[in-house]
């Protein structure tokens, strides 16, 4: 069942374009509770992605095997969140762009000016004039 998880997450990073060759996998020992396991056997999983400068430390699980599935698995996932992630932020500015090239229609810019005129007369009423008893 493990094997087929790690095939299966193998092949979900070659779909994303990273190879074995573009990362390192380290077997450290564990933290935390086990008892001798943790303190004897080195289950934990440190995997460093080279290209996109990712450090993943994955202690989880008892075995090795299931530490190192879930490590790739949460690479897979960080990879996966980056490209998402820039995807919509081209997506977002691009939009920004469209919205600011896009002009006014004349019915909007004519009740803006409206507007910037009522405005200017109320102003200029409160100013005082020569010959006024205010």
């Amino acid at each position: 069942m493990n094997l087929t998880r790690l095939e299966e997450v193998n092949q979900r990073l070659a779909r994303l374009g990273v190879k074995e060759a573009d990362f390192t996998e380290q077997f450290i020992r564990s933290g935390g509770h086990g008892g001798q396991n943790v303190n004897k056997v080195e289950t934990a999983v440190r995997l460093v992605y080279k290209r996109e400068s990712m450090d993943i430390k994955c202690m989880e699980e008892r075995s090795q095997l299931l530490n190192r599935v879930r490590a790739r698995e949460i690479l897979a996932e960080r990879i996966e969140k980056k490209r998402e992630d820039a995807r919509l932020s081209a997506r977002a500015q691009a939009e920004k762009i469209r919205k600011q090239k896009a002009g006014r229609p004349k019915a909007i810019k004519r009740r803006i000016l409206e507007d910037k005129r009522k405005k200017s007369r109320v102003k200029k009423d409160r100013k005082w004039r020569p010959g006024r008893d205010d």
